[in-house]
C-alpha cells in the first residue's frame, strides 16, 4: 500500500508529458490552418475589403502580403496555452475513466505575443473587455468540443477489434480519430465563430457590436444568415480532423513509451 501514492504519481506524470508532446506537436504542425480558419470567420461577408473568395485565395494572399511566417502569427499563445491545457486535458481524462468506470520559434514571433498581451490589459484590463474578452464562448467551443471528441474516439476504439498488424492498427486509431475532430469541429465551429467575432476587430472601430457568445451567434445569424455561423469549417475540419488524429496518436503512443520505459527499468 505503500507504493500506491508513487505509482499514481508516475503514471499521472506519464500522461502529464504524453498529453504535452501530443498538444505541442499539433500545434506546431496545423497552426497555419487555425491563421486561415480565423481570417474567414472575422470577414463580416463580401461587402467587407479584406473578403477572401476562397479557401485558396485565403492561402495565397497571405503569402504574397505576409510571406511563410505569416501563417505562424500569433503561434506562442497557443503553444504557451494549449500545451500544458492539453497535458492538464489528457490526465483529466485518464481520471474520469477510471472515476466512472471506463476501462523551437523564430525569435520575432515571441516578442509580438507579449508586446500584443501587454496592449490588450493597457486598454482593456483583465475583464470581459481585456484579456478573459470571449471567455464564454470559448469555453463553450472547447467544452462541446471535448465532450464529442473523447466520447467519440474511446467508444468507438473500444468497439473496433485491435489489429495485430502495427500499420493496420496505427490506420484504425487515425482514422477514428480523424472522424473524431472532424464531427467535434461541426458541431462546436458556432461557438469558435462566436469567439472570433468577440475577440477580433469590431465593425465600425471603436463601437463593440459583439459582446457576448450567444447574442453574438444571434447577430451573425440574423444579419448574414445560418451558414455564417458555419464560416471556415473547411480550414477548421482540415486541421482538427487530421491534427485531432495526431493529437490522440502522439498522446498514447509517448505514452505507451513512458511504460514501457519504466517496466524495463524496474524489471533490471
Amino acid at each position: 500500500m505503500a507504493r500506491q501514492p508513487r505509482g499514481f504519481l508516475q503514471e499521472a506524470s506519464h500522461q502529464v508529458v504524453a498529453g504535452g508532446s501530443a498538444g505541442l506537436v499539433e500545434i506546431c504542425l496545423m497552426h497555419p490552418l487555425d491563421v486561415v480558419k480565423t481570417r474567414f470567420q472575422i470577414q463580416r461577408g463580401k461587402t467587407d475589403p479584406t473578403s477572401y473568395k476562397s479557401l485558396g485565395d485565403c492561402f495565397r494572399t497571405i503569402f504574397q502580403r505576409e510571406g511563410l511566417l505569416g501563417f505562424y502569427k500569433g503561434i506562442l499563445p497557443p503553444i504557451l496555452a494549449e500545451t500544458p491545457k492539453r497535458a492538464v486535458k489528457f490526465f483529466t481524462f485518464e481520471q474520469y475513466k477510471k472515476l466512472l468506470g471506463y476501462a523551437s520559434l523564430p525569435p520575432g514571433l515571441q516578442p509580438s505575443s507579449f508586446v500584443q498581451a501587454q496592449q490588450i490589459i493597457k486598454t482593456g484590463g483583465l475583464g470581459s473587455q481585456g484579456l478573459n474578452k470571449g471567455l464564454t464562448a470559448t469555453l463553450g467551443r472547447h467544452g462541446v468540443f471535448n465532450m464529442v471528441y473523447f466520447g467519440f474516439y474511446f467508444n468507438v476504439k473500444n468497439i473496433l477489434p485491435v489489429n495485430k498488424d502495427p500499420n493496420l492498427e496505427f490506420l484504425r486509431k487515425f482514422g477514428i480519430g480523424l472522424v473524431s475532430g472532424t464531427i467535434a469541429s461541426i458541431i462546436n465551429i458556432p461557438f469558435d465563430v462566436a469567439k472570433s467575432r468577440i475577440q477580433g476587430p469590431q465593425p465600425v472601430p471603436g463601437e463593440i457590436k459583439y459582446r457576448t457568445c450567444f447574442k453574438t451567434m444571434a447577430t451573425v445569424y440574423k444579419e448574414e444568415g445560418f451558414l455564417a455561423l458555419y464560416k471556415g469549417l473547411l480550414p477548421k475540419i482540415m486541421r482538427l480532423g487530421p491534427g485531432g488524429a495526431v493529437m490522440l496518436l502522439v498522446y498514447e503512443y509517448v505514452y505507451t513509451w513512458l511504460q514501457d520505459a519504466v517496466n524495463h527499468k524496474e524489471h533490471f
